[in-house]
Order: structure tokens, then sequence, then C-alpha cells
């Protein structure tokens, strides 16, 4: 089967038994265990051979099972979208990739310079110290440039609670809101464009979420629509190549809650189950939609966006030499090596498991999402689950990245 003709109804699953028999002692051990719902959509040689659902939207009461429309919770997935889009841009010749960030977005540079300090904990929200050797160092902001963004050295901090600067937190799915999304996006920008720094722009990777939400911005004013990424992400990426289960906010597009699964309970915050809206706090913060996480999807829908990327498909916008120019490393820092916005196969520990091709490229969320693409085997895998469903950091979803992915590459090799 092509990767077109995959509906939401059709199951696809073109193993041998074998290889069936060989995932499922994979997929079956991790299911509950690890994750409540699992999508795995497999193309090879342009060729879909699996497109599969496991578990439930409602692990406790198993009403509703999880089928092959389910939407899951992109989360950091999201990047490859705002990538795509704005490396379409400089195509275009709109921008360069070492033009400053603050020629698109000039509120970046107008506090002047700014101090180096330690950033803040996702997790805890504590402050952490300065690292060694950045004591006392300012920087300034005219230095930072887009190919610094993509490839996570722009020296900004990785994470900061925005979303507390972008006002109260929203209310339940279909009730009143109490700051308008465009509201919340002014205080944010504001906000992201006064944090200190934590490093010198281009020393070394920081995996950044604020750079992200930055280039999100970016690509939005750079079509001249200002706070409105989610219509650049769909002109310029899902309508063109038909990718019709990913967007931000699906309730919000009349898509049932049934079919989107649900991720983390928020007692703090939100004070609700995450069900319908973005598990990832500033996403959610800012109105849903960011550069940096907020898009939804089906895995057939994802997988063929990698596939896209692996055929070099013109609908994406982007010249062969540029894309080529993506997925080749750029930095490494520990053993992490990144291209332009994608993630390359790491040296020890990859995420893509231990027989993917060194010049592989992918991307992981948060949530437990995954897309890597092997160009030597001609391989596609997005892999989702909703993962963070009993709570976030428990262990599993490393391993079973690890686990499934190695598993795939053995099946393709054997084809």
């Amino acid at each position: 089967m092509k990767v077109e003709e995959i509906t939401a109804a059709a199951p696809v699953d073109a193993l041998p038994d074998a290889a069936r028999d060989q995932l499922a002692t994979v997929v079956d051990p991790v299911l509950d265990s690890v994750t409540p719902a699992l999508a795995l959509t497999v193309i090879h040689r342009g060729e879909v051979l699996l497109n599969r659902v496991w578990g439930w939207i409602d692990p406790d009461t198993r009403q509703i099972a999880a089928t092959p429309d389910t939407r899951f919770d992109l989360a950091s997935v999201t990047k490859m979208f705002t990538t795509t889009a704005f490396l379409a841009q400089v195509s275009e010749g709109k921008v360069g990739l070492d033009d400053p960030l603050a020629s698109v977005v000039p509120e970046f540079a107008a506090s002047g310079a700014r101090p180096v300090e330690g950033g803040q904990d996702p997790h805890s929200r504590s402050r952490l110290p300065v690292e060694d050797g950045y004591e006392g160092r300012e920087i300034d902001p005219r230095s930072v440039t887009f190919r610094q963004l993509l490839t996570h050295t722009s020296g900004l901090a990785p994470w900061r609670d925005v979303y507390n600067a972008a006002g109260a937190a929203p209310v339940a799915p279909g009730g009143s809101e109490p700051v308008a999304r465009a509201e919340r996006w002014r205080r944010a920008l504001e906000a992201v464009c006064r944090y200190p720094f934590v490093g010198v722009p281009g020393d070394r990777i920081r995996y950044s979420d604020l750079g992200l939400m930055l280039l999100g911005e970016s690509v939005a004013r750079l079509d001249g629509k200002p706070g409105r990424l989610d219509e650049v992400i769909a002109a310029r990426v899902t309508q063109p190549l038909n990718l019709q289960t990913v967007m931000f906010n699906p309730l919000q597009h009349g898509v049932a809650r049934e079919k989107i699964a649900p991720t983390e309970d928020d007692p703090n915050w939100r004070r609700r189950r995450v069900w319908g809206e973005v598990h990832d706090e500033n996403a959610c913060g800012l109105g849903g939609v960011a550069g940096h996480a907020g898009l939804f999807g089906a895995a057939r829908d994802i997988a063929a966006f990698g596939q896209a990327w692996l055929a070099h498909d013109s609908r994406l916008g982007i010249a062969p030499a540029l894309m080529d120019e993506a997925v080749c490393p750029h930095v490494e820092t520990d053993g992490i090596r990144r291209g332009l916005g994608w993630l390359l196969v790491a040296r020890e520990d990859s995420s893509a498991g231990d027989r993917f091709s060194p010049n592989a490229f992918g991307h992981t969320g948060f949530t437990g999402t995954s897309l890597w693409i092997d160009p030597e085997r001609r391989l596609v895998v997005a892999c989702l689950t909703n993962s963070v469903y009993p709570g976030r950091l428990l262990p599993g979803t490393h391993e079973f990245r690890r686990t499934v992915h190695t598993a795939l590459a053995d099946i393709a090799d054997a084809r």
C-alpha cells in the first residue's frame, strides 16, 4: 500500500507472521506498564508495512479503544513542522540561515546586552546555578542567528515558565477563556525577549524550547501573519501534504475528544486531566499554538510527513540541497548531534535503537512520541504514545523506543 492510500478506517499489517510475532514481544509488555495507547506507522521503500494502534483512550474503564484515527499530542515533534516551514522560507529567499533573529523579531534585541544566569529546571521549576565559566558574562542578543535556533546553540535557556507570564491558567476546553490567545502570546513574547541567557551563542548544544518559540514567531511574521503560526504551518506543510489529522487545538476544529489520546493529570496548574489540549504548559499557556509544541496528529500522517522528507517531496517547498544540509551534522555536544532542527542518531544510547544507520534523523516528543527516518534503509517509523498519562518522568519510554526501532530495522532488513 502506498502512503497516500492509508485511510483512517483501514489498519494495515503487511508483516510476515514471524515479524508480527517479533513485534508483539516488544509492544505487548509496554501496554499498561508504560503507555495506555500506542500507534505505529512504518513505511519501507515507499510501501506502508504497518499502520496499527493498540490500547485504550480510557485505560481505567476501557470503553473507548484507540483507533488508527486517534490523534496524539506530538509535543516536540511539532518543532519539525516549524522547522520545515522556516526552511521553505529560506528556500524562497525570505530569510537566511545566518541572519540575526532580531532582523525579524526586533523586540528580541530591544533590551540590549543581557546577563547570563542558570535558567530554570522544567520539572521542579527551581532556578539553576550559572554554568562554570559564565558568571558575570553579558550577551548581545543581536548575535543570535536562525542557524543557532535550529541547532539549539543560541545560548537561550532550555526552559522558563513562560505560561505564568502569559496569564491565568486556561479553562477547560469549551469554556470562556480569561485571556485572549493574541494577548497571551504578546505577554509571552515580551517575557521571552527579556530572559537572561544561559550561555554564549554558538558555544554548545542546549536544547531550547524558547528558541523554537521565537522561530515559530519568525515563521509567522515572514509570511505576514504575526501570532498565527498555525495558519502558516497549515498553508506550508499540512495542507500541501494532505495531513488531515495534524492540527493545533483539535477540539476547536471539531475533533471529538474520544478521538484524542489524553495525557497527564495536572492537579496544580490546570487542575484536570489533560485531554484534547496540549500537555506542554508553555504551549497551553500561549493558547495552544507555539513553535515548540502544540500539534496533534495520527501516526499515519506523521509517517507521511517523514516520508516527504525522505523523498525530498517538492510539496514542502524546500530546495533539495537545503534538505540535505538539514539532516547533516552541524554541531555535537556530549555525543548529541544535531542538524537544522533535526536530531541525528546519537553515538550511544539513541532513541532510534542500535540498528538505524549513522545518517538517520528524527525527533522525539516528551509525551512519548517520535519520528525516525533512516535514508539507507528507506525506512520511516512514526511511533506515537501517551506515556505521560500516568505521570511524567516515569521509566520505560526511552527503553521502548530503542527496542521497537531496533526490531523494526531488523524486520526491514529481512524483507
